[in-house]
């Protein structure tokens, strides 16, 4: 893909197809959700939009009346500075608090997402906005810069500014209830995993073909193209692989899925015999993004681990709270149906990028990765359980038969950890008679 084309579809259009991104679309949707591009773009909207009112006075096509005096609109300015520094001090302050109650109370990794929330961001970045609109007010309108038909300008602009507050502000307190609370930050988790696996079910090997099994055994003579750096691998640049393999007539096979940890002498990828060894391992390497931290894109598996740690620490002795990891069960019950009844026809995908050889995600991983952390803390709890084996065995029901099998033994692992772990014999009947279903 050209840049020209790159740029004609446009940046909005690339935060739908996170898993078909190029490097650089991926690293634009990273900076798209900081809080401080928003907070700065609404910031200089206001004082653009104030000093528009210096100009629009002398381009209207008609002459306003002067309805009202400097002072009305200083005053009304000066309520809307002190008023919005105030309130934005406030929202800064309960948006701390909310991922610091997070950060307890569900899970450090969820709080990117509460970072990212774009309601937060807007909301805030309007009374930044607002805030900076009215300064830039009353300063241009001490120096006089402001006519009658400015002034008019101005005042109309700012009654328009306060309806923005008002509605802002409304749906601030509406969603500051929920903001930071256990459900409303598992809910989150929950979407943000889902849209990952629907990403991968309609691209299951990002665009590319599968790697065979025997490809991991890297010919002797092939390039390998290792990581030279320790973190987790958050993107890979499809588009990027595939204009290197057409350039050299080459298939390059991807040994890693994002989300897996590499270090140093990891091998990223491999490709056969080429005369720049040193250029296109550079090239290739550079498709490859590596983080300190994972991310929820193209990593299905991390949002299951994410929800699952939810659960086993709502278990712990400090949090006590078998309820929410009940809850997170039958989520992660629902998001690995979501993946099996989507991977019948994946097959038939046409893929994208066929000289990319990506591996598969295992289902196997899927299901450790949902159901071990609390089958392993809950093996003393019957009603934990009891609620595993009954998702299980309704997950090994649907599906592909390596899906199924993958339930099966997820659920023998966890009725084994329970049977050491329960000591109330009425427990392990029960036990007993729902691992035999």
């Amino acid at each position: 893909m050209t840049l020209a084309a790159k740029l004609a579809i446009g940046p909005v259009l690339f935060l739908h197809m996170r898993g078909c991104m190029t490097r650089w679309q991926w690293l634009l949707s990273q900076i798209l959700r900081k809080l401080w591009l928003r907070a700065s773009a609404y910031a200089l909207l206001g004082v653009v939009t104030a000093l528009i009112a210096i100009g629009a006075q002398y381009y209207l096509p008609w002459k306003l009346p002067e309805i009202v005096g400097a002072d009305a609109v200083d005053s009304l300015l000066n309520i809307i500075a002190s008023s919005m520094l105030a309130v934005t001090t406030f929202s800064l302050s309960t948006m701390t608090a909310a991922y610091s109650a997070a950060t307890t109370n569900v899970t450090p990794r969820a709080t990117k997402l509460l970072i990212e929330d774009t309601v937060s961001q807007r909301v805030l970045s309007t009374f930044v906005g607002s805030f900076l609109f009215s300064i830039v007010g009353i300063i241009v309108l001490k120096t006089g810069a402001y006519g009658p038909s400015g002034r008019s300008v101005l005042f109309i602009v700012t009654v328009i500014v306060v309806a923005l507050v008002v509605l802002n502000l409304l749906r601030w307190i509406d969603h500051l209830t929920r903001l930071g609370r256990v459900g409303e930050t598992t809910d989150r988790v929950e979407s943000a995993t889902k849209a990952a696996l629907k990403e991968r079910l309609e691209a299951p090997y990002l665009g590319g073909v599968p790697l065979a099994p025997g490809d991991r055994d890297i010919p002797d003579g092939a390039m390998i193209v290792r990581a030279e750096k320790i973190g987790h691998l958050q993107h890979i640049d499809m588009f990027l692989l595939t204009e290197i393999a057409d350039a050299q007539e080459q298939d390059i096979y991807v040994l890693h899925n994002p989300g897996a940890f590499v270090s140093v002498d990891t091998p990223l990828a491999w490709m056969g015999t080429t005369q720049d060894v040193e250029g296109i391992g550079a090239e290739i390497r550079s498709a490859f993004s590596l983080a300190a931290v994972r991310s929820f894109e193209q990593d299905p598996r991390f949002g299951l681990a994410v929800m699952s740690e939810i659960g086993s620490r709502a278990m712990s002795s400090a949090i006590n709270d078998p309820g929410t990891a009940l809850d997170v069960i039958g989520r992660n019950t629902r998001l690995l149906a979501f993946w099996a009844e989507g991977q019948g026809d994946r097959d038939e995908i046409e893929p994208e990028h066929p000289r990319i050889h990506v591996d598969r995600l295992k289902d196997d991983d899927l299901f450790e990765d949902a159901f071990m952390l609390m089958a392993r803390d809950g093996a003393g709890l019957i009603e934990i359980q009891l609620r595993l084996l009954k998702c299980l065995t309704a997950l090994s029901r649907i599906g592909p038969e390596a899906f199924r099998t993958a339930a099966r033994r997820q659920a023998d692992m966890a009725s084994a950890r329970a049977a050491q772990a329960l000591v109330f014999a009425r427990d392990l009947e029960r036990l007993e008679a729902a691992a035999r279903k």
